[in-house]
């Protein structure tokens, strides 16, 4: 279900896949199953930040899967988590409240960003629960176990092809979501995130610090992350229901060059970095981002998908434009071909 932290949202294959029927077959839920399940959504969003807990949780999207642990715990007013990368090159990342660090031991290096996105699995409900019920029918499921715990379904069945599907599993006491299933119009599964262990409760202080030894003598590199508005960007056909969340701007390495010329124009930017926009519009659940960036790459234009994620590059005048989301590729086409550049 996002070098940026924001892509890595995470999601997993069990034993089994209960598909729901597509949104043009999907029938509203009775009124009071609507509230009850409205209540399994804020109890989800609530457990995924107040709660300590700590798991392994396993994503599967298109054929790769990815295993990863992640730690959370309330310190006082602050809230810390710990999300390792178990496949792969080994990779740490510790949030501190809105400052992520990542640990990247084989050049022991530690990059510092603050956060952009708030949908890391299981927290993965970014806004009012209750602004959801307008592009989604959302009613209980069954009830199932997950890692070994008693778990309440909420399915949520969207009322356009601009969106996906979605089925949540919540440990039905604690409301901690354990599985989460991203499903197609056909009622297929995309993408999907589970726990297969976990923890609930008491969460040693010593499971959010680093795992590598001699940390302190790494060099730490601080990532240019600004709030900003893009200066006269703008998506004029936004899917319904989506809204601008945050605009930020970084300095990111240039690629390496094939030619003299490829750093001219970047005015003010330092040689060897480019500055890249990217605004975040979010429905609640699904996300959608648009990277702005100067254009002077060569790259080929076209589309591509993985999984549920849906990708677009294209050039607009000077400027190259990615746009990325977990979202149908005819939502991420409409976004694509309404991104306006309007001088203020």
């Amino acid at each position: 279900m996002r070098r940026t932290l924001v892509l890595f949202k995470v999601v997993v294959v069990l034993s089994s896949f209960v598909a729901f029927p597509s949104h043009a077959e999907g029938r509203p839920a009775p009124q009071s199953d609507r509230r009850d399940a409205q209540a399994w959504l804020k109890k989800i969003q609530s457990a995924a930040q107040k709660l300590n807990y700590s798991g392994t949780f396993v994503y599967q999207q298109a054929n790769q899967i990815r295993t990863s642990r992640i730690t959370h715990m309330l310190d006082g007013r602050n809230e810390i988590e710990k999300l390792e990368i178990l496949d792969g090159k080994p990779r740490e990342y510790i949030r501190n409240n809105e400052e992520i660090s990542c640990y990247v031991p084989e050049t022991k290096t530690i990059l510092v960003e603050k956060r952009v996105t708030q949908d890391i699995f299981p927290a993965i409900l970014a806004v009012n629960t209750s602004d959801l019920t307008d592009h989604y029918n959302i009613r209980k499921g069954e009830t199932g176990r997950v890692a070994g715990f008693d778990c309440q379904a909420v399915v949520l069945e969207p009322k356009d092809n601009l969106r996906y599907g979605y089925k949540l599993w919540a440990e039905k006491t604690t409301g901690l979501l354990l599985r989460a299933q991203t499903l197609d119009e056909r009622g297929d599964v995309v993408e999907q995130i589970a726990f297969t262990q976990v923890g609930i409760g008491n969460v040693d202080r010593n499971s959010v610090r680093p795992s590598f030894a001699n940390t302190g003598s790494w060099h730490v590199e601080g990532s240019v992350v600004s709030q900003a508005s893009v200066s006269g960007w703008q998506v004029e056909a936004l899917p319904p229901g989506f809204k601008k969340i945050r605009e930020v701007k970084r300095l990111v390495p240039d690629p390496p060059p094939t030619r003299p010329a490829m750093t001219k124009g970047y005015g003010s930017t330092p040689p060897g970095q480019r500055e890249v926009s990217q605004m975040v519009y979010s429905d609640g659940l699904a996300a959608i981002s648009v990277f702005i960036e100067p254009g002077s790459q060569s790259r080929t234009e076209g589309s591509m998908q993985q999984g549920a994620m849906n990708i677009v590059g294209k050039r607009q005048g000077d400027f190259w434009l990615t746009i990325v989301g977990e979202v149908p590729a005819a939502a991420i086409k409409q976004v694509a071909n309404s991104i306006e550049f309007k001088p203020k």
